[in-house]
């Protein structure tokens, strides 16, 4: 099975939060209908949400009305969850909607593929995957760089080996580099 690698999982975090939410929702408006009570077959028109909906859900205005039933039930969805966050976790969301928005089709694209890979992953891999990540994002900023830049130098199938790379060249607890990478 394939490893991922440190650089893209910013864009699998991307791809996961995206999928939480499209925009803040002011929790003390009124609520519209909920998922649960959207029929999946039938279409909501934009003018017929709440204005908590509508504001929640703003960015998807303008394509709205030309998604199918069963995905309108599904933002509907998300957007009653959005309303039970805290403001701190809905904030961080925010900010994450934010980075996939600016991200390219093919950055998108890649970020689902990630997405599905990364389910694909037994819990144990998860694990290790998690660490890797921590272990890289615990890096100085210049060591974390450098090691990006010799990772896209590398040919595809070199980069499966990433996370023992990185593991040469983390920093114990002193500060001191284990390797001649600085």
């Amino acid at each position: 099975m394939r490893r991922f690698t440190p650089s893209i999982l910013p864009l699998l975090t991307a791809a996961l939060l995206a999928a939480v939410m499209m925009s803040p929702l002011a929790a003390q408006q009124a609520p519209g209908p909920t998922a649960s009570e959207i029929s999946a077959s039938s279409a909501r028109p934009w003018n017929s949400l709440s204005p908590a909906q509508r504001e929640m859900l703003a960015p998807l205005q303008h394509d709205w009305n030309r998604f199918p039933p069963w995905r309108q039930a599904h933002l509907l969805k998300r957007a009653d969850h959005w309303a039970t966050l805290p403001p701190q976790r809905r904030e961080k969301i925010r900010q994450r909607i934010a980075h996939w928005q600016q991200m390219t089709p093919a950055q998108r694209q890649q970020a689902r593929e990630n997405m599905r890979q990364y389910q694909r992953l037994t819990p144990q891999q998860r694990q290790r995957l998690h660490a890797a990540y921590e272990r890289f994002h615990q890096l100085p900023p210049q060591q974390r760089e450098k090691l990006l830049r010799e990772w896209h130098a590398l040919p595809r199938g070199q980069r499966d080996q990433w996370p023992r790379h990185v593991e040469q060249h983390r920093q114990p607890p002193g500060g001191h580099s284990t390797s001649a990478v600085q």
